[in-house]
């Protein structure tokens, strides 16, 4: 089978790029021709991948998607593929992995009318509408359960062509047998004494994450905590406004900010809490990987992921509306009770054993193939 893939841009630390590549790589390895067509690939191409980069240009980016769309679809009707798998909206998915959220619901609930007369809105709202719309074939893969019914309350999408995936964090997040040595060594090339407490936050998009937040929480602690405690943000975006607020809050000493990069799970293994006060996120893959690692979590109820975070008993979830104080009084409690912190890693680590965690790549290939019936 010949599958086409399309998403707007690929690099290596994103995590709808991740998702897109390893369930790439499963069709792949089922035998299956893997073609891609992206604005832009940044990175090295996999063995076997036909990656496509798309010659196309414009001033905005809803008109350089339009153009994105429009190319693929001529270039499919001179070199046919038997599925096209989407990982943003368009017109003419046979397959939509359904990363983001509800583009319409987001335009009713937080902007005004003037926002839904103009040109973005147009585009935005008719790309979401040719993948849920009654009439429109197209597949879905959910990975978030919370975002069906808004869809079909704008669409009135046919419950049918919904397909609700499990979770896909890799294996290689789970704790190893040598994590004591791995977070030991980590500790000491970061310096860090035994009685210094580490905060990670991770994911590309710092301010959707709430690093403002983050920084909040941490300046807002009792002065001989805060001493004790640093925060490490690892992501791909610009830093700018956030150093800026790292200065105004004088935590130039406290914080370091460092781009997107493959040793994650030696944070996981050598920090003391995962720190993900999210405004909004569909899933929340950090989330689980933190707790595959046996690290203990602190985020908000906004993240699609946040309940796995209350079914382990790996940590703590602020309910919404989000309020900054609650945030600020968690995070200083669950710094200062170091049994607990044993706890929830002891109970992140014995949900990673029995859930499935990780078999999203394997059963959107089943779907994308035809080899599943629901």
């Amino acid at each position: 089978m010949q599958i086409a893939f399309t998403l707007f841009k690929y690099f290596p630390y994103g995590g709808l790029q991740r998702d897109f590549l390893r369930i790439a790589l499963a069709c792949q390895a089922r035998g299956h021709a893997v073609r891609v067509y992206t604005l832009s690939w940044q990175d090295e191409l996999p063995e076997g991948f036909d990656v496509v980069q798309v010659p196309v240009k414009a001033l905005t980016n809803p008109r350089r998607y339009a153009k994105f769309s429009a190319w693929v679809q001529q270039d499919l009707a001179r070199r046919p593929a038997d599925r096209v798998v989407g990982f943003n909206k368009m017109p003419g998915l046979d397959v939509y992995y359904s990363a983001d959220p509800c583009y319409e619901d987001k335009a009713h609930a937080l902007r005004n009318r003037l926002y839904r007369l103009s040109a973005r809105y147009r585009h935005f709202s008719a790309f979401e509408r040719a993948v849920f719309d009654p009439r429109s074939h197209t597949e879905i893969l959910l990975i978030s359960a919370v975002q069906q019914p808004l869809f079909q309350k704008h669409y009135g999408t046919p419950a049918e062509r919904f397909h609700l995936l499990p979770p896909g964090i890799a294996r290689d997040r789970c704790a190893p047998p040598d994590a004591t040595e791995i977070r030991r060594a980590f500790r000491n090339e970061f310096g860090l004494r035994t009685e210094d407490l580490l905060l990670v936050q991770i994911g590309s998009g710092f301010k959707t994450k709430g690093l403002d937040r983050s920084l909040k929480a941490l300046a807002a602690l009792p002065a001989a905590l805060k001493a004790r405690t640093r925060l490490i943000v690892i992501g791909q975006d610009e830093p700018r406004p956030f150093l800026r607020q790292i200065r105004q809050l004088g935590l130039a000493d406290r914080v370091t900010i460092l781009k997107g990069r493959d040793d994650i799970q030696r944070f996981l293994l050598g920090a003391d809490l995962l720190l993900h006060p999210a405004y909004n996120e569909n899933t929340g893959t950090a989330l689980l990987e933190a707790v595959a690692s046996g690290l203990p979590v602190l985020t908000t109820a906004a993240c699609g992921y946040a309940h796995y975070i209350e079914e382990a008993g790996a940590g703590q979830v602020i309910a919404l509306p989000f309020v900054q104080g609650t945030l600020d009084a968690r995070l200083a409690a669950m710094l200062a009770d170091e049994s607990a912190r044993r706890q929830w890693s002891a109970n992140g680590l014995a949900f990673a054993n029995r859930a499935d965690l990780y078999s999203m790549p394997e059963r959107a290939a089943d779907i994308i193939t035809g080899q599943s019936v629901e």
